[in-house]
């Protein structure tokens, strides 16, 4: 174990008792856009639906949500990087998504969301009299 804690860099640094361990992030995003929809693609590695709460609200989108690490029994832990994670996106929108119409799925560590734009904020041709 002193062979290994000796390799980490000598950067890196165990937090000490006063510390949190517990941090909030923003996960790694991509928004698309279609002709009817616009395309959320979220990566959240190690977490799950249980822990994933996604609201609608006043023209924001917010996805909130936490990953935990617990630690095998019977294993001692020399370092660790991934802990307890909190993490919240919030993309504001206008209103122009159709919240109502709005689906989401999490498939293998990413949460794609499918928002269909309002009807009312759809482009239109004006016919010319």
């Amino acid at each position: 174990m002193a062979l290994l804690t000796s390799l980490l860099p000598s950067l890196v640094r165990e937090p000490s008792a006063k510390e949190e361990r517990s941090v909030t992030v923003r996960p790694v995003y991509q928004v698309q856009e279609q002709a009817e929809a616009f395309t959320v693609t979220v990566n959240l590695p190690g977490v799950t639906r249980e822990n994933l709460q996604i609201t609608d609200e006043d023209g924001t989108l917010t996805v909130r949500g936490e990953r935990a690490w617990t630690s095998p029994s019977g294993w001692t832990e020399v370092y660790r990087e991934t802990g307890q994670r909190t993490f919240s996106l919030s993309l504001y929108h206008d209103n122009v998504v159709d919240a109502d119409k709005a689906q989401a799925e999490l498939k293998d560590g990413v949460l794609t969301l499918s928002l269909p734009k309002s009807e009312a904020r759809k482009p239109r041709k004006i016919a010319i009299a």
